[in-house]
């Protein structure tokens, strides 16, 4: 028996609550790559929640992970000396993982805070260095870095920065997809007055545009020829969503600076982090009186570490990123498929385990809230995408089998019907 909506008291994030106060999507259970709603109907999870599920939904290990350590200690901070047993074995797990010379590993509770989190560090370390004018970062248009006030600041999604009045200064972006860009902005605004320079290695929330060849290879090394601190933001491209643990070892680099969140728990529980090469974190580690004075109350959280230990022990075991690198063809060939329809733009995707299908300019240009109705139909038809702007992303658990990816892609085929 279906249960009549409700209205809700509950405030959704980037959501219109005039429409969805009384027509929420409740989702009710998870396994799997599958989700249910409150009617016992079940989904195919095509975008892992919000980027995140990586090892899927209802993985016991890392309930019982949590649940065991819960038992012997729930919570406690790690600000001044104090530490844990799970945070600090989850610091040297990341650290030995990261591709990263002597990496630190500073953790927040999620991707919005570890942005603040380099952002803030990349000012703090010229300061430390004795040049405090570098302060001016930039960062890419149309890049999605979350939400907090360094994240809004540097967002390159233009109606995510506007109505919140005066935002951090000393802030520039440049082409997402133009070395040439970034040299010209360095010129304009003067190398020894920019901080760092932050980069998603795969644009996720902004469109999904995987980068150019030799586009993150030639950023690299600009900001290595200027002493630009390098900032790889991984929140959704870590822990095997493009086929590697932080989402930049395929271009061989070596950032200064890694943002990560999401799937170092696979969404079992929040937690981010920074991963700070030696070299930047040297003034901090290296002389005494020199704190960072800057952290989250929830930081290096022992329950939540002991999460992410169990998720990566998944990783690492079902070998689930070199899976994502197998399955990152069968997914772009199946939404090429959808190339020639004619509600559809252009298709996107080809490096990782996530693509997108934007649709058609006459078809927006004739319906603008065309990408929500066919995000509407699909979901009807049992297939979770993403709407992003012009276009529908999908990022499925690294779990999916090739016969989930073909329902994926008849399913987005049939919703493009409905409106093209």
């Amino acid at each position: 028996m279906s249960t009549a909506p409700r209205s809700t008291s509950l405030w959704h994030p980037f959501a219109d609550m005039f429409e969805v106060r009384s027509s929420q999507f409740c989702v009710s259970r998870a396994e799997g790559v599958w989700v249910y709603d409150q009617d016992g109907r079940r989904y195919l999870d095509g975008t892992a929640s919000l980027w995140y599920a990586n090892v899927g939904h209802g993985r016991t290990e890392i309930v019982e992970a949590a649940a065991a350590q819960m038992r012997t200690l729930e919570s406690y901070f790690v600000f001044n000396d104090f530490t844990n047993p799970p945070a600090e074995a989850l610091a040297d797990r990341l650290a030995g993982l990261a591709p990263v010379d002597g990496a630190k590993i500073f953790l927040t509770t999620g991707g919005g805070e570890s942005i603040d989190t380099a952002a803030k560090l990349a000012r703090q370390y010229w300061a430390q260095r004795g040049q405090p004018e570098r302060t001016h970062i930039i960062s890419r248009g149309n890049a999605y870095h979350g939400t907090n006030g360094m994240g809004t600041s540097i967002g390159g999604i233009e109606v995510n920065r506007s109505g919140f009045g005066d935002l951090v200064p000393a802030t520039t972006r440049v082409a997402h997809d133009d070395a040439e860009a970034l040299r010209e902005a360095v010129e304009q605004i003067g190398a020894d007055r920019v901080a760092a320079f932050f980069a998603e290695p795969v644009m996720g929330a902004g469109g999904l545009y995987p980068p150019q060849p030799g586009y993150l290879e030639a950023v690299a090394k600009l900001c290595a020829e200027h002493g630009i601190l390098f900032v790889a933001d991984s929140v959704i491209c870590g822990f095997g969503r493009v086929g590697s643990w932080f989402g930049v070892e395929r271009w061989g680099l070596r950032p200064d600076m890694i943002t990560f969140a999401k799937g170092v728990t696979s969404g079992y529980l929040p937690l981010g982090g920074v991963v700070v090469a030696e070299r930047v974190a040297e003034p901090f580690w290296e002389h005494p009186g020199r704190v960072f004075r800057h952290g989250a109350t929830y930081s290096g959280h022992p329950t939540v570490a002991a999460a992410a230990l169990a998720n990566l022990d998944i990783l690492e075991r079902e070998k689930l990123l070199q899976r994502a690198d197998e399955l990152e063809r069968p997914l772009h060939e199946t939404l090429l498929e959808l190339a020639d329809h004619p509600a559809v733009g252009e298709v996107r995707g080809g490096v990782g385990l996530l693509g997108a299908v934007e649709l058609a300019p006459e078809v927006l240009a004739a319906d603008p809230g065309a990408v929500g109705r066919a995000q509407k139909a699909i979901r009807d038809l049992g297939v979770i995408v993403r709407p992003l702007g012009k276009a529908l992303a999908v990022s499925p658990p690294l779990t999916i089998a090739e016969s989930e990816i073909e329902l994926l892609g008849k399913a987005l085929k049939e919703g493009l019907d409905t409106i093209g």
